[in-house]
């Protein structure tokens, strides 16, 4: 049996992150316990409004391990070693005081929006809890409704930070990938990072199962946080087992410390199937684009689908071209999160499943008896010669084929521009689409 730790909603703006705090307690319990599988950082819904920055919560499993032992880490210039399997049975009570501890240390108490919570659990709450964390809106009577092991349960403040810690405990991964997080020395703390671009992307080219790493198009680092946090950069991957090699690779500000996490990033796991369109959720819907897009102040691009508005915001920089590309009648599948008022749909990524044909008129269409070009009658009223006053269809014009610079796949906006939980293309075996020229 294992120790199933959650804590979650310890950082600000201002500083701190809860992944920091993971190599605190692995630091802290390797002393008497086996850590167990990977330490786990589990992002939650994105949508969420009072979240932090990326929502992400962690959990951490420690027990008596047996069998074969795996590097993971390495902290104080000591490594980290992981068990698959434990054994024997355990008394959450008997850690509670050490994690209140670094908890009650390390949280940013002075920030009004962190509310810090913590779980020890003999066994996982119910898997149903991580679904509603990750997709909606959890209370706090739902997430302790989950739990279905005696243990321990800390609140801090208003205590929402249990939701969270009980949400990231109940995670079983459907889908996974990992990340190696680099931390910084104390001292460098609210400093400027100081990382080799050039090195950055000579490691997105080299380890290739690595992804998020570079955003050519803006041509900025994207590993490394903005924020004043103890991380210095963390490099998404699929194969855990060459993350070490590609933080090696690394080039600038050493790291004080490392640890692979098991993670639910680039999982789509946030995105709910169907056609429902609800606030505050991340949904995939198929539509039929029903206007042309058209460009708003801000620099945002915004085109209607059928009874939704959808809209590709500034930062998501070429990925509006992609947008803009898009005219009535297409059939789009697009994955976005809802916003309440106004009511629209901010596009995460989407999919070209159809193309309308477009054609661009010529001339209008000749009267043979005549020999006159005929008169319009308005937008989809068709022609009337002036002088016989014969009539023709709107279809009779002349026209000619326009080709589109959109092609059916996927598309996405660039790496700086995507959320946590966005399943990359690269992680989908689907066929991207193509930009052409216009």
């Amino acid at each position: 049996m294992v120790l199933w730790i959650g804590v979650d909603d310890t950082d600000s703006l201002q500083g701190m992150c809860t992944t920091f705090l993971a190599a605190e307690i692995v630091r802290e319990l390797t002393e008497d316990y086996d850590l167990i599988g990977f330490p786990r950082l589990v992002r939650l819904n994105p949508n969420v409004p009072w979240k932090t920055r990326g929502n992400g919560a962690i959990c951490l499993r420690f027990g008596r391990g047996t069998g074969r032992r795996n590097l993971i880490g390495e902290l104080e210039s000591q490594p980290v070693w992981s068990f698959a399997r434990a054994e024997g049975v355990d008394d959450p009570e008997r850690v509670q005081s050490r994690i209140a501890n670094l908890v009650e240390r390390r949280s940013e108490f002075r920030e009004p929006t962190t509310n810090p919570g913590f779980c020890i659990l003999s066994k996982q709450p119910a898997a149903t809890l991580y679904w509603k964390a990750v997709r909606r809106i959890v209370s706090k009577e739902e997430a302790l409704a989950a739990v279905r092991s005696p243990g321990v349960l800390r609140e801090y403040k208003n205590g929402r930070g249990i939701i969270g810690s009980l949400a990231a405990a109940a995670w079983r991964p459907h889908d996974r990938t990992y990340e190696v997080l680099c931390y910084r020395d104390e001292s460098r703390w609210r400093t400027p990072r100081l990382l080799e671009s050039g090195s950055v992307r000579y490691m997105d080219r080299t380890f290739t199962s690595t992804f998020n790493n570079y955003d050519y198009e803006c041509n900025r680092i994207v590993i490394a946080p903005h924020s004043p946090c103890p991380i210095l950069f963390g490099i998404r991957g699929d194969d855990p087992g060459v993350l070490p090699s590609a933080m090696r690779t690394i080039k600038g500000e050493p790291a004080a410390g490392w640890m692979v996490f098991e993670t639910n990033q680039g999982t789509d796991d946030h995105v709910i199937p169907g056609q429902a369109v609800e606030p505050k959720t991340t949904v995939q819907v198929e539509r039929e684009v029903s206007g042309r897009p058209r460009s708003i102040r801000g620099g945002h691009v915004v085109v209607e689908l059928n009874d939704l508005e959808a809209a590709a915001y500034e930062p998501s920089k070429g990925f509006r071209t992609v947008v803009r590309a898009l005219r009535p009648g297409d059939r789009v599948r697009v994955v976005g999160s809802i916003r309440d008022q106004p009511r629209t749909l901010n596009i995460e990524k989407l999919q070209v499943l159809s193309l309308s044909e477009e054609s661009h008129k010529l001339a209008n269409p000749l009267c043979f008896k005549c020999q006159k070009r005929a008169k319009s009658m308005g937008r989809k009223a068709g022609f009337r010669c002036a002088r016989c006053g014969q009539r023709f269809p709107a279809s009779s014009a002349i026209t000619e084929h326009v080709s589109r610079p959109l092609e059916p796949g996927w598309y996405e906006p660039p790496v700086g521009s995507r959320r946590h939980l966005s399943k990359p293309l690269s992680r989908r075996p689907a066929r991207s689409g193509r930009l052409g020229a216009a």
